[in-house]
């Protein structure tokens, strides 16, 4: 195939602008839009290498491409045929679809799309609706919550925890420490049954209280090994205590750097006071609402994962000698937990993430 297959002069006008129009849509599904910028990049005369640069793609994927449109035109960038019964859905109707969920809403007062809702509206099977959803990872019964932090001091505070994990001081100690407060001792009212083939593990939905604990943690970025301690309250006296207790279980030549949040108890006068005679202690405070900076939120998951949601307890005791035993088989083979992003691309991120609620406010007219 020559290069010039797909150059200027072989694209119409309709042809260049559907293209373009697939290329710069932000709701174009995403591997249609790369088709049609690998299109108009070959008709640009360009080489499969240059195009390949250009683009970030394989020089494969830009020869499939290129020879798809050559020898089918706008139906060649479709996804071809599976082998079974021919398609009863069109390209046009599965885009319809995608454009309702994304930019419209149901013409009832419904909060969200339902596959029975977009089904009379599109005239198409739920069935076929989930596929669509599913093939392009859409689900609009689902949402997830999010706050930016107010903090004046964010980006200088972003910049010092995260230059903590990323370039450690030399001679020093990284822990990553919080309170995992109000964990509670709870018993299910009837004994779980056991998981057979074919039948999970199935537990009754109410329980008994018994009583709470406070986890004081504080996670070594290193090595993965993690202090702990259990208080029955969580005040500036019990932070204390914890502080006491990080300084005699790490090595007393070393300095030591704590990443935690803006809670009161950590900067009240007996703290500045015993921080002041303790000099090797340094505190670095993540951004109010910026309790994902600190990686001990991490190991945390991984208690109440592994750990606490399927256990019970009678008291607050055995919660707390069971979390005191995994927390022991933890350490026995620790597995640190290595943060990759710089303090620049999340700044960049949470900016481009702004500038995306700030068009979806002007554009709602709010």
């Amino acid at each position: 195939m020559t290069q010039s297959a797909t150059g200027p002069e072989s694209i119409s006008a309709i042809k260049r602008d559907a293209l373009q129009g697939w290329a710069r849509r932000g709701k174009t599904a995403q591997a249609l839009a790369m088709r049609a910028r690998i299109v108009l990049a070959c008709a640009e005369d360009l080489s499969n290498s240059e195009v390949s640069r250009r683009l970030g793609v394989s020089l494969p994927t830009v020869g499939k491409w290129r020879k798809r449109f050559v020898e089918h035109r706008l139906d060649g960038l479709s996804d071809e045929p599976r082998p079974g019964a021919p398609r009863t859905i069109t390209d046009a109707q599965v885009e319809d679809v995608i454009t309702k969920t994304l930019e419209e809403q149901p013409a009832r007062q419904d909060s969200h799309w339902s596959t029975r809702s977009m089904a009379t509206a599109t005239g198409m099977s739920q069935t076929a609706i989930s596929r669509i959803w599913r093939a392009f990872g859409l689900k609009p019964h689902l949402v997830d919550t999010w706050k930016l932090s107010t903090d004046p001091l964010f980006i200088d505070k972003v910049r010092d925890v995260v230059g903590l994990y990323l370039e450690p001081p030399d001679k020093a100690m990284v822990l990553a420490v919080d309170e995992k407060s109000q964990m509670q001792a709870l018993d299910r009212t009837a004994p779980m049954l056991p998981m057979m083939p074919g039948t999970p593990e199935r537990r009754t939905h109410d329980y008994v209280r018994y009583g709470t604990t406070s986890l004081f943690a504080a996670l070594d970025i290193a090595t993965g090994n993690v202090i702990g301690q259990h208080q029955r309250r969580h005040r500036h006296q019990e932070f204390l205590r914890f502080l006491k207790t990080i300084d005699a279980n790490t090595p007393a030549e070393l300095d030591l750097h704590l990443v935690c949040d803006n809670y009161a108890t950590h900067k009240t006068p007996a703290i500045k006071k015993w921080l002041a005679a303790h000099p090797r202690f340094h505190l670095h405070f993540t951004p109010t609402s910026g309790s994902w900076l600190n990686l001990v939120e991490r190991w945390f998951a991984e208690l109440t994962n592994r750990k606490l949601r399927r256990s019970a307890h009678r008291s607050v005791k055995a919660l707390e000698d069971d979390v005191n035993a995994w927390i022991t088989a933890w350490n026995a083979n620790p597995k640190p937990f290595v943060w990759t992003k710089t303090a620049d691309e999340i700044l960049a991120s949470l900016a481009h993430y702004c500038t995306r609620i700030n068009k979806t406010i002007n554009d709602s007219g709010h």
